[in-house]
């Protein structure tokens, strides 16, 4: 099966994602075909902060002929953030997607976890990952906490890297979620997140939701090889 990754949204999630399918498939011994379409963090922030998916899902449907022309069979999108217009970009795109969300909330029932602490956009936090999660317990940071998150994440997932400031926040808003809400895990629902939580030893369970997306991405190329 032929692989479209729509890129770029931010760049180190991009390399998170091919790195991560790569390398998942010299283990398995099979050749890989996957092609990336490059759109902007930008664009995609500035479109979530004005609820505008109508515009976002348009701009993915271009990248997407890219892929398909390239011969993708299916699109992913590579990040959490970005599955806002998800809907939206399905009744358009020319490629069946391959839902980030959803293999997230499969994940999470499969594991029988039910109290799950929620890091990532303002959006994803809100809406608990797009209303996917609604039939556990999901808690997310508080008031002024909330914001901050948002605006350290926006401002990484931008950049591609995080500052001290921004790694210290980020890593103590989760233990915040576990130690005063009472989470079981906690889940990053930004795909740039695993730049602050990657070989960080914790007194809690990180799960991270790209890793399981990209689980799932190779689970059902691999099937179909």
């Amino acid at each position: 099966m032929h692989i479209g990754l729509i890129g770029g949204i931010g760049p180190a999630a991009t390399v998170f994602y091919y790195e991560r399918i790569v390398q998942a498939f010299a283990a398995a011994e099979q050749p890989l075909h996957l092609t990336i379409a490059h759109t902007s963090a930008l664009t995609l922030s500035r479109n979530v902060a004005t609820g505008r998916a109508d515009a976002q899902a348009a701009e993915f449907n271009r990248v997407t002929g890219q892929l398909a022309a390239a011969g993708a069979e299916v699109v992913v999108i590579t990040s959490m953030g970005g599955h806002f217009c998800a809907q939206a970009f399905a009744a358009l795109s020319p490629l069946p997607m391959i839902n980030g969300p959803e293999s997230v909330a499969a994940y999470l029932k499969q594991q029988g976890i039910r109290r799950i602490g929620i890091l990532g956009t303002r959006v994803v936090m809100e809406t608990h990952l797009y209303g996917v999660l609604s039939e556990l317990e999901p808690v997310v940071p508080i008031g002024s906490d909330l914001t901050q998150v948002n605006d350290d994440y926006v401002a990484m997932a931008t950049a591609g890297a995080a500052t001290p400031d921004q790694r210290e926040r980020l890593l103590a808003a989760g233990e915040r979620l576990v130690r005063d809400q009472g989470a079981e895990a906690v889940l990053l629902g930004g795909t740039d997140l695993n730049v602050v939580y990657d070989r960080v030893s914790l007194d809690f369970p990180v799960i991270d939701s790209a890793a399981v997306h990209v689980d799932a991405i190779v689970n059902m190329a691999l099937a179909q090889s």
